[in-house]
């Protein structure tokens, strides 16, 4: 089974997040896609970060009713701190020999790689799918890693946006699933938000 690892904050997650993971699932050879929460990562600053289990809560509710291709992880809230993909990729490959892990992520993740830990080892043991993302030109970009970029739509929803646009009292619920849209307004998250990260 080919598993497609789409790592982030998910702080929240939103419909980007999963119109990027069903455009993967269907498109492309990805089995299953499992979304890993980071708990820091380290290019983030720790304090714009809601709870993890909060965080992770929401992922659940948003794919519960869709169990058999999305599955939330929150393998990494058990590891040592900061969060490194790597070390996440090595303990997921020894756990569950009989998979195949695939990377996800967004071109402007991409020309940054060579800036990650292990790299080499990294783009030496696994194969990464990528995603368009607004203004990156990938056409005369040059790398070692093993990728492919994949024509999946242009999404540019994100969940500072998403943080901002609570804190300034604005009516979203269409850019969030439903189920998540009620936990936030229940819980009355992100309305202090002064956060632009």
């Amino acid at each position: 089974m080919k598993i497609g690892l789409f790592f982030g904050s998910f702080n929240p997650v939103h419909i980007g997040h999963l119109a990027l993971a069903n455009y993967f699932v269907e498109f492309s050879d990805i089995d299953k896609i499992w979304f890993v929460v980071s708990p820091q990562n380290p290019l983030k600053d720790r304090k714009t970060l809601l709870a993890d289990h909060h965080r992770f809560y929401m992922l659940n509710l948003a794919l519960e009713d869709y169990p058999q291709k999305y599955y939330a992880s929150n393998i990494e809230f058990s590891m040592p701190k900061p969060s490194y993909t790597i070390d996440t990729l090595t303990y997921l490959s020894d756990k569950y020999p009989d998979f195949e892990f695939v990377l996800i992520m967004g071109a402007d993740n991409l020309i940054t790689l060579h800036k990650w830990k292990n790299y080499a080892e990294l783009i030496k043991k696994y194969k990464i799918y990528v995603y368009p993302r607004p203004e990156i030109d990938l056409k005369d970009f040059k790398t070692e890693a093993d990728y492919k970029l994949f024509d999946a739509p242009l999404i540019e929803i994100s969940s500072s946006f998403i943080r901002n646009a609570i804190a300034g009292k604005k009516k979203i619920q269409f850019f969030l699933p439903p189920k998540v849209f009620e936990y936030i307004d229940k819980m009355c998250f992100y309305k202090n938000n002064k956060n632009e990260s």
